[in-house]
């Protein structure tokens, strides 16, 4: 059971950046036009970093793969887009996304601090290099 819990929580919090990423690609005019209302220049290229950050991110943590990159890379990226995107607090739907946020968050950091768990890539990886003798 405990190398299987890890493996759920990297599954779910995956879910949350990879739909963000499909989201984006099928609707790339509506998420440029949302970011030049709050005022962002460059919303192509924003675009397309915020594309790669949430498809690499979401990769890293599913698979398990460089999972600490991965998670640092999207919590840097979650910082300014919840502060940018969700701080309207006379709405409360708003209010649910910045909590939302925090929440993942958290989860991004307890995953930074414990790591992906025994059924990741990267467990795989250091248990192979770790086991030769040189």
């Amino acid at each position: 059971m405990q190398s299987y819990l890890p493996l759920a929580a990297r599954i779910f919090l995956s879910i949350v950046f990879l739909r963000a990423a499909v989201g984006k690609l099928l609707n790339p005019v509506g998420t440029q036009q949302a970011m030049a209302l709050k005022g962002l220049p460059l919303t192509g290229f924003l675009l397309i970093g915020a594309i790669m950050l949430l498809l690499g991110g979401g990769l890293s943590i599913l698979l398990g793969y460089k999972t600490r990159w991965g998670v640092i890379a999207l919590f840097v990226f979650l910082i300014p887009t919840t502060f940018i995107f969700h701080t309207n607090w006379a709405e409360n739907t708003q209010v649910i996304q910045f909590t939302k946020n925090l929440a993942i968050a958290g989860g991004l950091l307890m995953l930074a601090a414990f790591g992906p768990g025994a059924l990741s890539f990267d467990e795989k990886l250091a248990n192979r290099y770790s086991n030769r003798i040189f």
